[in-house]
């Protein structure tokens, strides 16, 4: 069993939280003393504090940087987030 502790802000990891739970891409943003500030990405991007003491159950993979850039390639966060313009 691992904790959030163990991860470093400005990295992207693939972790599994609880033992029968699918994959969550994350990224560390922030560290203070007790928590961290963190992105999970999904269907959309969601920005949560977690305890340092939090479990996590597996840290599967620190993503390269090379990893990150094919990601950020085919994750278009913005195809989530679009309006469409009012016709007049």
């Amino acid at each position: 069993m691992y904790s959030y502790s163990l991860l470093e802000p400005g990295c992207y990891y693939l972790i599994q939280e609880e033992a029968e739970s699918a994959l969550s891409l994350i990224r560390i943003h922030v560290e203070s003393d007790h928590c961290m500030f963190l992105s999970v990405f999904g269907t959309e991007e969601e920005q949560v504090w977690k305890k340092k003491n939090d479990p996590i159950h597996d840290i599967v993979e620190l993503l390269s940087d090379e990893a990150v850039r094919q990601w950020e390639a085919s994750y278009n966060k913005d195809a989530y987030n679009y309006e469409e313009e009012d016709e007049e």
